[in-house]
């Protein structure tokens, strides 16, 4: 039987793609930076989820470009990592969101609203640079995944800004960065729960096993019906 994955003749072994994914990390790690400061300036949870976010993609990112090419050991270690990781993320979100909750100073919509506007034009740089990877193997395709929906996030941020501004309270926004430490809790289970597939499939293959074709997990969750179109065409 042939694998899915032998059509994907794109895996990230491109000196263009890896100065593409360089330039991507750099734009993530800065607009981290931007967001945090900003989050804190204006006291908006979501600002603050986001920034982390942006982090959680600067890591995620790093690990992806090391993996290119590595053992199937390598890769799963490395998400477990980036699992705990987002696993902290969601509880630190949650809590001081939970925190705000009692001290309820109304975030600055301005300061939201330029920031998240910024970051969605962050965000579309990195899809505009990777569209034309987006139908590589399952490594490269996620990271397109995760700008594409990043950006999506962005606006959900601004949706919140909005509401900020509308309403005069803070609601929107604390609900939107409990929306989020949700994902990072979604997305923490998702990659480790994969991670540990992926390192059980590589032993039964070490003992003679056919081994089924990786995914290498990443910061966000597959496109959905990847997996059932990968099965359909095996």
């Amino acid at each position: 039987m042939s694998h899915c994955c032998a059509k994907s003749t794109f895996t990230g072994l491109d000196p263009v793609y890896i100065r593409i994914l360089w330039l991507i990390i750099t734009i993530n790690g800065l607009m981290f930076g931007v967001e945090m400061v900003a989050g804190i300036a204006a006291q908006s949870q979501a600002l603050q989820a986001d920034a982390l976010d942006f982090l959680g993609d600067t890591l995620s990112y790093g690990i992806s470009l090391w993996a290119i090419g590595k053992a199937v050991s390598f890769r799963t270690n490395a998400a477990l990592f980036k699992g705990f990781s987002l696993l902290l993320m969601s509880c630190w979100v949650t809590g001081s969101t939970i925190y705000r909750i009692f001290v309820l100073n109304s975030p600055d919509a301005v300061t939201m609203g330029g920031v998240a506007i910024a970051a969605f034009i962050a965000n579309m740089v990195s899809v505009l640079l990777l569209m034309r990877y987006k139908d590589g193997d399952a490594n490269v395709r996620s990271v397109w995944l995760c700008s594409r929906n990043d950006a999506i996030g962005n606006l959900v941020v601004l949706i919140a800004a909005s509401g900020v501004w509308y309403s005069d309270t803070p609601w929107p926004d604390l609900a939107t960065a409990l929306i989020m430490a949700g994902l990072f809790l979604s997305s923490a289970w998702q990659i480790t729960r994969q991670a540990v597939l992926e390192k059980r499939a590589s032993g039964g293959a070490a003992q003679g096993v056919d081994e089924p074709p990786s995914h290498p997990a990443s910061g966000c969750a597959s496109e959905p019906g990847l997996d059932n179109r990968h099965s359909a065409e095996s």
